[in-house]
């Protein structure tokens, strides 16, 4: 947050837009007054970046915060290392956006998955980030030194953009000139001779601010399948990203900012096999109105532009069997939300918000054997949602009481799939139904303050998750399994209940624990047919019943994180041999503790352990990924004010961490990695 004053000033360079900036006197100066003029009262302008700040009852629900700190010092520097430090935070796979095809990085709370798809909505700076295709995250463009802090809700949401909260809410939150300084970056190798490098520049920009930054990650990978089972086509895990993010915040009055952001972002991976390519790209833009005053109002919308391409190569031939040349797809939205002037103890919040995703995909199957052309496939269709909310917190001295309410129009339209041979003859041509409906949904929740810092708090909600076009359009191969489309899948409904504590009795002590009984109906799942194929279909559930826990120390120099969460999560289909089972790529227990000891104003030496429990990777339970624990660590030294040495530790214990077991052939994730290099900058 920046506090800026209105006066005159000197030319200031802003190196966020590279504009020169000028302010003059407002009046000239007599040479002489007869009498000194009474003071005037300068006004001042407070430019944050942010949006409106949380209700009085956002306690009420499952809420964690990451801070800065945490998110800039882990043992690999990526964003999904930093989330993983959340109970119940995870991706399809274990591993991270270095190593994994970029489909498969849905993020999901709770055990609430069934597929690769993600049921938690993640939001940069209020802008929703999955892929309008896919559902996934592109974590490889969000980079953490660019972020203030993170804010994790577990459990269903009804408010804005809440059609896509089923298991809850990742919200990032930008850093600003305060926080990031003038200028700053880093350049870190690591002992397979993989870097890092990032930079930002920020500047004034008149009353407000702008950033620039930039981040480059590249390396030739390592091999994620076992020695035992490597052949002269298997590669390392070759990746090389790019993303580049500019921001500016300008007020327009004392009360009303103006926030703008554009990112550019390129992901390029190899997996497995020579030739078996994957990239990611998009182009985001969002412009954003904040106001402070008496009626508080955010104001967003936003487009996207992104594209996905990726080739599969035959496990036994180890020559392309298909190119997914081309899937562009578009999102765009926005929402307005007011809060209306209730008094002191009430907070009412209005809102409309609206998402659309249209997108399609460019396919073509080939042949292992003679490398001819099997068939092109094009297929795609659009998705929308319209939704209007209302949520109203109420403070009654020692209780807080919260009801909100949404209600959903939903389409889903224009959806066709086509195959044709290699002569351009069509071998089916199908469009699917167009539909629409309403949908609503439901969160209330109350927060008792007990006194000597123990509060009581308790929650029900209800949410919903539209297919991804993904889901509905777009088969996918990961050799020698094969999973279907499925065009007529209908919508994920979430019901849940939860209640917990937390007990702070000082700034430095922190602990909460939270029970919760979540049901996802109609849930989405790849339904194993037989050996080599699988769909995506509505299953009757999953039902996920838990405990998490959370703990924080900060005594100054030492602090300690810990979270940890045990999950009893299963999928319900009646008379199916997975009923009863639990969901894919799901664990029962997870959990993770930090603890670091602080060195002057900027440095800081850190160590993690976390610990995933077992997962199977089908439905079936037949195939077993072990549970796994994990060590790394994180050092920054200053060297000068500006200027520290950086080393960080990724798996120092050298664990084999299965991320994929279909029958026996093995895919691994992350082996012992030591980074170094230095740090500029704050």
């Amino acid at each position: 947050m920046q506090l800026l004053q209105i006066k005159p000033v000197a030319p200031i360079v802003s190196a966020a837009w590279m504009t020169a900036i000028c302010a003059v006197d407002a009046a000239a100066q007599e040479e002489e007054p007869a009498e000194a003029d009474p003071p005037v009262e300068e006004r001042v302008i407070l430019v944050t970046g942010t949006g409106l700040p949380p209700s009085p009852a956002s306690p009420a629900y499952d809420t964690l915060e990451l801070d800065r700190e945490q998110l800039v010092s882990t043992g690999s520097g990526r964003i999904e290392d930093a989330l993983s430090s959340v109970a119940g935070f995870q991706q399809f796979r274990r591993s991270d956006s270095r190593s994994s095809n970029p489909s498969a990085q849905g993020a999901t709370l709770r055990s609430l998955g069934g597929n690769a798809t993600s049921r938690a909505l993640v939001l940069l700076d209020g802008v929703p980030m999955a892929d309008p295709f896919f559902g996934f995250i592109p974590f490889s463009a969000i980079a953490p030194e660019r972020l203030s802090n993170v804010v994790v809700t577990r459990g269903g949401g009804s408010g804005p953009f809440g059609a896509g909260a089923l298991a809850g809410t990742i919200e990032l939150n930008s850093a600003d000139l305060e926080m990031l300084g003038s200028y700053g970056g880093h350049l870190y190798l690591n002992d397979r001779g993989e870097t890092e490098t990032a930079a930002h520049l920020a500047g004034s920009l008149g009353e407000g601010f702008g950033v620039v930054s930039g981040r480059w990650d590249r390396g030739n990978g390592f091999f994620t399948t076992p020695e035992a089972q490597r052949v002269d086509a298997s590669a390392r895990a070759e990746y090389d990203s790019w993303s580049v993010q500019a921001r500016g915040v300008a007020p327009v009055s004392d009360t009303i900012e103006l926030q703008a952001r554009g990112l550019v972002y390129d992901d390029r991976r190899t997996l497995r096999f020579e030739g078996a390519d994957s990239s990611s790209s998009g182009q985001d833009a969002s412009l954003r109105l904040v106001g402070r005053g008496e009626w508080q109002f955010d104001a967003l919308a936003y487009v996207q532009a992104r594209n996905f391409t990726n080739i599969v190569v035959s496990s036994s031939q180890f020559v392309a069997v298909l190119d997914q040349r081309n899937t562009p797809s578009t999102g765009l939205g926005g929402k307005f939300e007011i809060r209306p002037p209730t008094g002191a103890n009430n907070v009412l919040r209005l809102g409309i918000d609206y998402r659309r995703s249209e997108g399609e995909l460019y396919e073509t199957a080939i042949s292992a054997f003679t490398g001819a052309v099997n068939e092109r496939r094009n297929a795609g269709g659009t998705n929308s949602d319209l939704g209007i909310f209302i949520e109203d917190d109420l403070v009654l001295g020692q209780l807080t009481l919260t009801a909100g309410a949404r209600i959903d129009r939903y389409t889903i339209r224009d959806g066709f799939y086509t195959a044709r041979n290699a002569a351009g003859v069509v071998l089916l041509d199908e469009t699917y139904p167009n539909r629409a409906g309403w949908a609503d949904s439901f969160r209330g929740g109350a927060l008792f303050d007990a006194g000597g810092g123990l509060k009581l708090r308790t929650a029900a909600y209800t949410g919903l998750r539209l297919p991804t076009l993904n889901e509905l359009y777009r088969p996918f191969v990961v050799f020698p399994v094969t999973t279907n489309a499925n065009a007529a899948l209908a919508n994920e409904r979430l019901e849940g209940i939860e209640a917990g504590f937390d007990f702070s009795p000082s700034d430095a002590v922190s602990f909460s624990v939270i029970a919760f009984d979540n049901r996802v109906k109609e849930a989405i799942a790849n339904v194993t047919l037989d050996a080599v194929t699988r769909e995506r279909q509505n299953i009757d559930g999953i039902h996920a019943r838990g405990v998490e826990a959370n703990a924080g120390l900060d005594f100054g120099l030492i602090r300690f994180d810990g979270s940890i969460a045990y999950t009893d999560a299963e999928a319900k289909q009646a008379g199916a041999s997975f009923d009863g089972n639990r969901p894919s790529q799901t664990p029962a227990w997870v959990g993770g503790a930090t603890l670091s000891y602080r060195i002057g104003d900027t440095g800081r030496v850190a160590a993690t352990v976390r610990h995933i429990g077992k997962q199977f990777e089908d439905d079936l339970e037949s195939d077993l990924l072990p549970a796994v624990t994990t060590l790394d660590a994180y050092v920054q030294l200053p060297l000068s004010r500006d200027l520290s040495f950086v080393m960080r530790g990724e798996n120092l214990t050298d664990e084999e961490i299965v991320t994929r077991n279909q029958g026996g052939s093995i895919d691994l994730g992350t082996p012992r990695t030591i980074w170094f290099g230095v740090k500029l900058g704050r």
